[in-house]
């Protein structure tokens, strides 16, 4: 099936846009052009839209909408020690595959064609991913408590989820992801470094999330957090370091030296009042930075729109400097930059690039007066604004509906009694 959408406004330009299998074929700006369509061709009149890139969640723990809520405004150990992971003891496949639904759904409807996801029991995130048609790089968390004599058994585990992404789509694979450094022995997170290089797979990890964890690597490792995972030969292009909310100089020399990804998740940040984001140091040193949500559990929402607009702003307050962090770099680490560090050849509409896209109501309140759109997107858009999202060619949601939605949400709440009440 091809979709045909015509005369929608691209790059200030109107233009009939036309996709076929899961690639833009074919962008004209003469709109007098006739496409060649038949009965299998959508036709989709662009006339009161724009076409944009989709987003690029490149951190999350889907599942965890289920726990929107629940437990806030704690402090980040004892939110963590004391309630989630209490709580996540009752989870199971099933909870988590409708915990996933809901968040894939939230994620269709603010734009995002993509997640990177760590949680536990990853068939479930992958069931829900594969049905809804969205990008998902989804790994098990791999945690030992610091208990070396686990390593092989969390390895094996790791090997035998990555052999299971022939069983789907190109869209959903399974990859690599310790949780952390303080719940995570030096062997498996060696081990598992190495399982991602030689399966040529993204591994990622949180990391200087906090001042504790600063502190507590000082005293059991000698080094800072980052300079710890660099003494262990893990910092590779191929690892999306998660938060680094708590970095100095040295620590950001090697991120930039070892080429690694960022994942900055302001609002979960903010939320957990975690620390500052050095946004100005680390990108006008040059490492590529991308844009996450963390779970809904810390965020409360999914929305990479929200996530702009606060990486914007807490990038301006704390460099007191109102031109750091312009709309268009923002735009561009949540769409370019997230799709590059996924390992995707999109992010950007242009012809024979993977045909990801979203169409915005140019009529929307908050899009009007025309001609800003950008700037728009970032500090006043919600999600509302999205009309039509396109992942791969198909069509997620139309008019803002997506298909079955009512049931996702149904089941979410009744996922969501299982797991309290367990």
């Amino acid at each position: 099936m091809s979709i045909l959408i015509k005369n929608v406004l691209l790059n200030n330009k109107r233009c009939n846009v036309k996709i076929e299998s899961n690639r833009f074929v074919k962008i004209e700006s003469n709109l007098t052009i006739q496409f060649e369509s038949n009965n299998s061709t959508q036709i989709i009149d662009g006339s009161k839209f724009a076409i944009l890139p989709t987003f690029y969640n490149m951190h999350t723990h889907a599942a965890m909408s289920l726990m929107r809520g629940y437990a806030d405004d704690l402090e980040l150990h004892t939110w963590l020690e004391d309630h989630i992971w209490p709580l996540e003891k009752n989870l199971n496949e099933d909870i988590v595959y409708h915990g996933a639904r809901l968040a894939i759904l939230e994620m269709i409807k603010s734009g995002t064609v993509f997640f990177n996801d760590m949680y536990f029991f990853p068939f479930g995130t992958a069931r829900a991913a594969e049905e809804l048609g969205i990008r998902a790089d989804i790994a098990p968390v791999l945690i030992d408590g610091m208990d070396d004599s686990k390593t092989e058994d969390l390895i094996t585990y790791a090997k035998d989820t990555i052999d299971h992404s022939p069983l789907y789509s190109d869209r959903v694979r399974f990859t690599v992801s310790p949780h952390a450094i303080y719940t995570v022995s030096s062997k498996t997170l060696q081990q598992s470094a190495a399982l991602a290089l030689n399966e040529d797979l993204p591994f990622q990890i949180h990391i200087s999330e906090t001042k504790t964890e600063v502190k507590n690597a000082l005293n059991t490792f000698g080094l800072r957090p980052v300079q710890y995972l660099d003494s262990l030969g893990i910092l590779t292009p191929n690892v999306s370091l998660i938060h680094c909310v708590h970095i100095d100089d040295t620590d950001r020399n090697i991120l930039y030296e070892r080429g690694v990804n960022v994942v900055h998740c302001p609002i979960s940040n903010m939320k957990l009042t975690s620390g500052r984001f050095e946004y100005r140091s680390l990108h006008d040193i040059g490492i590529h930075l991308t844009l996450g949500t963390d779970g809904a559990c810390s965020n409360n929402n999914l929305s990479i729109l929200d996530e702009m607009k606060f990486a914007a702003l807490s990038a301006k307050t704390d460099s007191e400097d109102p031109t750091v962090a312009p709309a268009q770099e923002i735009f561009n680490i949540a769409t370019i930059n997230g799709a590059k560090a996924a390992g995707l050849n999109t992010g950007v509409i242009e012809e024979g690039k993977l045909a990801d896209c979203i169409l915005v109501n140019l009529d929307h309140p908050y899009l009007v007066p025309s001609g800003h759109l950008i700037s728009d997107m970032v500090y006043s858009a919600s999600p509302e604004c999205i009309d039509t999202v396109i992942c791969d060619g198909r069509i997620l949601m139309r008019d803002r509906k997506v298909m079955g939605e009512e049931e996702i949400i149904r089941d979410a709440n009744e996922a969501y009694l299982d797991l309290i009440q367990k």
